[in-house]
């Protein structure tokens, strides 16, 4: 076990630094002059100068590329072009708003996703089987900040049960901080769950029509234990890996529901930087989302030999 993870871990090095060159190529693969850009139509030729000496435009890509790597090393990943500030104080003030709705999220999917996957293959062929897919395809066809303006207008508006946007920390309180991340929460939470129940249920078909779940049943097993206990183990691999592949689906809609619910958290920083050329606070964020995610998916592959032990690589 030691040596695989040790392996898994060595293989992710890589891959952070093919990320990282992309993410510090966005200067140079964008469209235009950046420096002028981010100057404006008003600046002068000594102001755009200026802007490009900051950005280290005026040096070779290898050598700036070197540079910035061992300052990410170190934890530096440069200061704000409008804000004077470090990056890496901007992500901390803005990562527990994304931090919570993403955890939240994932165990909202996780609680409902897997039961109605399970619920949806023991009832092959039924209505609740056709219901659970249904709402399955909904939760693919509604973009997220549809489902989250109706979702405000009904809740937040017209039955004012929910704050209608914002964030309150969880310093604050455990009900004030959970009530905000409710309908951010379910809007994120729709694609994810759809995603998960159809995975759950066609794993699960497959499973529970192998031989040793026939010979459960003959030998007299419970329902739920060879639902749960023979037939979900057995199906955990695939369910595990679409999980952990969802998380890129959790980063890119946090970003457009942070939006939608006025949430100070990572991705309306994301979408403030893009807008205004912001370009160290985007590759800073764009990093960190990247090496979360491989994080996520090397998490994912030392748990398969906890669910399949013949698993080794």
């Amino acid at each position: 076990m030691f040596a695989y993870t040790v392996r898994r871990v060595l293989a992710t090095i890589p891959v952070m630094a093919i990320v990282a060159l992309f993410v510090f190529s966005l200067l140079y693969i964008a469209p235009g002059d950046p420096a002028a850009v981010i100057a404006g139509d008003q600046a002068t030729p000594d102001d755009v100068e200026r802007i490009r000496a900051s950005l280290g435009l005026d040096r070779p890509f290898l050598v700036r590329f070197g540079e910035w790597v061992f300052r990410i090393l170190q934890g530096d990943m440069g200061v704000s072009i409008f804000t004077n500030l470090p990056v890496t104080t901007m992500i901390q003030q803005r990562i527990e708003p994304t931090l919570s709705l993403m955890v939240l999220t994932v165990c909202l999917a996780v609680s409902v996703a897997i039961p109605l996957g399970v619920l949806a293959a023991w009832k092959q062929g039924t209505i609740i089987d056709r219901a659970v897919m249904g709402m399955a395809v909904l939760g693919f066809s509604v973009p997220v900040f549809v489902v989250g303006y109706v979702l405000a207008y009904i809740f937040a508006l017209e039955l004012d049960w929910l704050p209608v946007q914002g964030y309150t920390s969880m310093t604050e309180g455990f009900w004030p901080w959970l009530e905000n991340l409710i309908l951010p929460a379910i809007a994120l939470g729709g694609v994810y769950i759809a995603l998960i129940a159809r995975i759950t249920r066609a794993t699960m078909l497959e499973v529970l029509s192998q031989d040793y779940i026939r010979t459960a049943r003959a030998k007299g097993a419970g329902q739920r234990s060879i639902l749960f206990l023979h037939a979900l183990k057995n199906a955990a691999v695939p369910i595990v890996t679409v999980i952990g592949i969802g998380v890129a689906l959790l980063i890119g809609g946090a970003v457009v529901t942070e939006s939608v619910f006025a949430i100070p958290g990572l991705g309306r920083l994301t979408v403030d930087a893009i807008l205004r050329r912001d370009y160290p606070v985007i590759q800073g964020v764009v990093l960190l989302f990247s090496f979360v995610y491989v994080l996520v998916n090397l998490a994912i592959d030392l748990l398969y030999t906890l669910f399949d032990p013949r698993i080794r690589y």
